[in-house]
């Protein structure tokens, strides 16, 4: 339906041809900005219900317990990996999940998988590369949140949170106490849960624009035949140039892999795309933009690097053994 309204807007009200780049961005823009934002209204009010009924601090204690031996990051990675979301339409569940109380590594276990795997990208992946090479993306998929959500968890970065979550975590904190102790009923709590998502919203929108903005930019006017020759003269360097090259794009995994498919029959190491094709999906400019309402530039840039140099090891890694 989104799509359908974008494709209306677009190329019959305006009357813009979707083959020129102008079209194809505005669309993309179009399309984007009105997903993420029915996204950002829908997760924030089923969190707030959430938040608003279910025990978060013995939530909180359940995942900061040793008892679970690091299997919180599992089930935050396997739970972003059967979510259908690009890293940008992750980041409102992502936003629920800091504003409720949830451990920082665990919520980033879940943003790092969550764009990387899902099931349109799978199938994509299963008809164009096969069985083995499939199995091998979505075991490295599913691990790079893991690892990267428990190395993240161990820097304390909480104090890099921006000032505006911090003050929606102490807000929610105190609302979950008053419902409680007051018992208040659902529908007498409904217009404060709705009130609170749309100031959550609107303290976003601006950040979600800028960055789909960006994002539209490069999607219509950079052509991947220059990222294919910019990797292939970058030669043994060609996994982090690959990395380099990727973060100003903006595009959900099942877009890009017919993208990859290209770069390896061009003749690039499927560890070289592969590393384009996940720091794309997973770090992009566009992302570190809407981010950066929800955290500091400094936490910003520990997570994308934290990230990036696990990208490039499983780049190298896939060279190595394909």
């Amino acid at each position: 339906m989104i799509k359908a309204f974008a494709d209306w807007l677009i190329y019959d009200l305006f009357g813009l041809d979707e083959s020129t780049r102008l079209g194809e961005a505005l669309n993309f823009f179009v399309y984007d900005s009105l997903k993420i934002v029915i996204l950002l209204l829908g997760i924030s009010i089923v969190m707030g219900i959430v938040n608003a009924y279910f025990p978060i601090d013995k939530l909180r204690n359940f995942l900061t317990s040793r008892r679970l031996y690091g299997f919180q990051y599992l089930l935050a990675s396997v739970f972003g990996a059967i979510t259908p979301f690009c890293s940008c339409s992750s980041i409102p569940l992502f936003i629920g999940f800091v504003k409720g109380g949830i451990p920082l590594g665990v919520t980033f276990a879940f943003l790092i998988t969550s764009p990387l795997v899902n099931e349109v990208a799978v199938a994509m992946f299963l008809g164009t590369f096969g069985f083995k090479v499939t199995a091998i993306y979505v075991v490295c998929g599913v691990l790079l949140g893991m690892v990267g959500g428990f190395i993240l968890g161990k820097m304390n970065l909480e104090k890099y949170l921006s000032p505006w979550i911090i003050e929606l975590q102490q807000k929610q904190i105190k609302a979950s106490e008053i419902c409680e102790k007051e018992h208040i009923p659902f529908l007498d709590r409904l217009p404060g849960i709705m009130s609170e998502a749309i100031r959550i919203l609107k303290g976003v929108i601006v950040y979600v624009f800028i960055g789909i903005a960006i994002g539209a930019g490069m999607h219509g006017y950079v052509p991947e035949g220059f990222f294919a020759e910019f990797m292939q003269k970058a030669g043994v360097f060609g996994v982090p140039a690959s990395v380099l090259a990727a973060v100003p794009m903006y595009a959900n995994a099942a877009g890009i892999v017919p993208v990859v498919q290209v770069f390896v029959a061009k003749g690039i190491p499927l560890g070289t795309a592969l590393s384009f094709m996940m720091s794309v999906v997973g770090l992009s400019l566009p992302e570190a933009t809407m981010l950066s309402k929800v955290m500091t530039w400094k936490l910003i840039g520990i997570f994308f690097g934290t990230v990036a140099l696990m990208i490039m090891a499983i780049g190298w890694t896939f060279n190595a053994i394909l």
